[in-house]
């Protein structure tokens, strides 16, 4: 896939949400979606990556751009614990292994989870989403 074809998919995902193409954010989205393929990342793996390919951008400005992603509904973030967070290109809901020794995310099979039940909602609440990772170390 040329350069050329993966910043136009970048472009066209940030312009189908309403966000402006800047250099930076079409950077971060280029390679993001720029080959069609979903992935998680963390803002300090995307920063390195857009640092591999040539482009300054700093890591306070990936953080503040994926900020922008998810609130576009572009991205999800994934909070594995409560110091590190995974942005995901697949919006559908899915749950996810998370291989503790290695610190990756990857999709699991979401035909083969089911939840009975969820507890009552406190009153005046609605359900936005439900996460489910699923961690897991090797034997």
């Amino acid at each position: 896939m040329t350069d050329q074809i993966a910043s136009a998919r970048g472009a066209r995902w940030l312009t189908r949400a309403g966000l402006r193409p800047t250099r930076q954010r079409l950077v971060l989205a280029t390679l993001l979606v720029g080959d069609g393929q979903n992935r998680h990342v963390t803002a300090e793996s995307l920063h390195a990556a857009a640092t591999a390919s040539g482009e300054p951008v700093s890591l306070a400005t990936v953080y503040n751009t994926l900020r922008a992603f998810c609130e576009a509904g572009l991205i999800n973030e994934i909070s594995v614990d409560g110091s590190r967070s995974y942005f995901d290109t697949r919006l559908d809901d899915h749950p996810h292994f998370f291989w503790e020794e290695e610190g990756r995310l990857v999709d699991a099979p979401a035909e083969d989870l089911k939840i009975a039940r969820l507890p009552d909602l406190p009153e005046g609440a609605e359900l936005a989403r439900v996460d489910v990772v699923i961690r897991l170390k090797r034997c």
